[in-house]
C-alpha cells in the first residue's frame, strides 16, 4: 500500500488554506480516510457501525497532523471512531448535566443566574469522540431557524441579570461572516450583555477559519473573548499560532479548554508541555475538564485521582499561569477537583461540593487493578448527595442502533 498523501494532489496552496474548501473536503468514509492513513480492521469497523449513533467527519488539515501507522496517535484517537465506542459502560444517558432541562428556549441554556450558552449551531467542523453534546452535534433537529434564534436572543434581552453569553453549538465559527454580524449586533443591542464569548475547535482543527475578515468583524463587538479547545501538543502547529496571533492582534483575549483523555494527554510530562506550548503562543490555559460520562467514551475517561495527581505535580515546576483549573462539570455547575471541594472516594463514587453547596457524587470507578497515584479519603455516601445511577451495559442509544448486529472487528 502506497504511504497515504500530506496534502493532496487536487488541492492547491490556496485551496489548502480556504477554510471553505476545508469543510467541503471534509473526510467522512474509511476509503477517503485512507488517503490520510492506514486505517485498522477495528477503525474501518467502527466508522460503519458507529454511522447512526454519532456523525464522523474530519478536516484535511486535522487529518494530515494523524500518523498514519499508528492508531494510538493522540491526533487520531480524538476524531476517529473506535470499536471501543460500542462497547459497555456504566452510563446510559448522553445528557449527563441536564442542559435540556436548563434550557427555557432551544439551544439556549441558563444553567447559571448570570451567564447562558447559546449553541447556535450543531455543526462543527469535526467531531470529537468525546463531545459532550454527541446528544444534538450534527443531528439536523438541533439546527436553528432564524425566527429560533430571535427566541433566544428575545429571552436573553427579557432577562437583565443575564451580562455573559457564551456562543457554543456545535461550533459557533462555522457561521459565516454575514450570520455572525446578524447575532453579534443583535446581542450588543441588548444593554445589559456585558460579554460575549465564542466557544470553538477552529484554531486547532482549522485555523485557517480565522481570517482577517472574521477577526475585523469580532474587532467591531468588543468585548469579545474566545476559549479554544487544544488538547496535546501535536496540535500547536505553526499555522494554529498564526491563527491564534490574529485574534490577539484583534485584541481578543484567548483561552484554552482541555479535556483530560485516556492515553491522549492524561500524563504529566504531556500536560506540562502542552500548556507551556500554549502560553508561548499567548493562550492562557483555562480548564482541565474531567471527561464527562457520556455513552460510548469509557475508554476515554480518567480516574480524577489521575487529574489531581497531574496537577499537584505541576504545581512548583512549571509558571502558574500555565497551570490550568482542574474541574467537573455537574448539573450544579463546575467543581474544582481539589481538596477544597472534593470531600473522598466514596466506592465507585468521588464526593464533592458544589459551589452552592451542593453534594455531587460523580460515579468515577477506579479500573480493575489500577493503583492511583494519590489515594482520596475514604468517605461513605450521604443520602442527601446528588448523583447519576449506574447502570453497567451498552447504552440504549449505542444498542438501539447497532441493533443485534455484532461488534466484533472481522479479521
Amino acid at each position: 500500500m502506497p504511504a497515504p498523501s500530506t496534502i493532496p494532489a487536487r488541492a492547491t496552496p490556496a485551496d489548502w488554506t480556504n477554510w471553505r474548501w476545508q469543510m467541503q473536503n471534509r473526510i467522512h468514509s474509511a476509503e477517503a480516510l485512507a488517503d490520510w492513513i492506514h486505517p485498522t480492521p477495528d477503525e474501518r469497523a467502527a466508522i460503519e457501525k458507529t454511522d447512526d449513533i454519532f456523525r464522523w467527519n474530519v478536516t484535511p488539515y486535522y487529518a494530515h497532523l494523524m500518523d498514519a501507522d499508528d492508531p494510538s496517535c493522540p491526533i487520531r484517537r480524538q476524531v476517529v471512531p473506535t470499536m471501543d465506542e460500542l462497547g459497555p459502560d456504566i452510563v446510559n444517558g448522553m445528557d449527563p448535566l441536564d442542559e435540556t432541562g436548563h434550557s427555557p428556549v432551544k439551544n439556549l441554556i441558563h444553567n447559571y443566574e448570570d451567564r447562558v450558552a447559546f449553541c447556535i449551531t450543531a455543526e462543527c467542523a469535526v467531531y470529537c469522540r468525546y463531545c459532550l453534546r454527541k446528544r444534538m452535534v450534527g443531528d439536523a433537529s438541533f439546527f436553528m431557524r432564524t425566527d429560533e434564534h430571535q427566541a433566544a436572543l428575545d429571552y436573553i434581552a427579557a432577562h437583565d441579570e443575564i451580562r455573559d453569553v457564551l456562543l457554543t453549538g456545535g461550533d459557533p465559527l462555522t457561521f459565516n461572516e454575514d450570520n455572525l454580524e446578524w447575532l453579534l449586533s443583535r446581542l450588543r443591542a441588548i444593554d445589559h450583555v456585558e460579554l460575549i464569548r465564542f466557544g470553538t475547535r477552529m484554531p486547532v482543527k482549522l485555523p485557517y477559519r480565522i481570517t482577517d475578515a472574521l477577526c475585523d468583524l469580532l474587532a467591531r463587538h468588543h468585548p469579545i473573548w474566545v476559549n479554544t479547545h487544544f488538547n496535546h501538543p501535536k496540535e500547536l502547529t505553526d499555522d494554529a499560532a498564526a491563527a491564534i496571533d490574529r485574534l490577539k492582534s484583534a485584541g481578543v483575549p484567548v483561552g484554552n479548554q482541555t479535556v483530560l483523555l485516556r492515553g491522549i494527554n492524561d500524563d504529566v510530562e504531556t500536560m506540562k508541555a502542552l500548556n507551556e506550548g500554549l502560553v508561548r503562543m499567548r493562550v492562557r490555559p483555562y480548564y482541565l475538564y474531567q471527561a464527562q460520562l457520556i455513552g460510548g467514551t469509557a475508554h476515554l475517561r480518567t480516574p480524577i485521582e489521575t487529574g489531581m495527581h497531574i496537577l499537584r505535580e505541576l504545581r512548583g515546576r512549571t509558571s502558574g499561569f500555565a497551570i490550568p483549573d482542574y474541574v467537573l462539570d455537574t448539573p450544579h455547575g463546575k467543581v474544582p477537583l481539589n481538596r477544597s471541594y472534593v470531600k473522598g472516594r466514596a466506592g465507585d463514587r468521588v464526593l464533592m461540593e458544589s459551589y452552592d453547596g451542593t453534594l455531587w457524587a460523580e460515579p468515577n470507578p477506579l479500573p480493575d487493578a489500577y493503583e492511583p497515584p494519590l489515594r482520596l479519603p475514604a468517605v461513605e455516601l450521604p443520602d442527601e448527595a446528588d448523583t447519576l445511577p449506574m447502570e453497567r451495559g451498552v447504552p440504549d442509544a449505542i444498542a438501539s442502533a447497532v441493533g443485534d448486529a455484532s461488534t466484533s472487528v472481522p479479521d
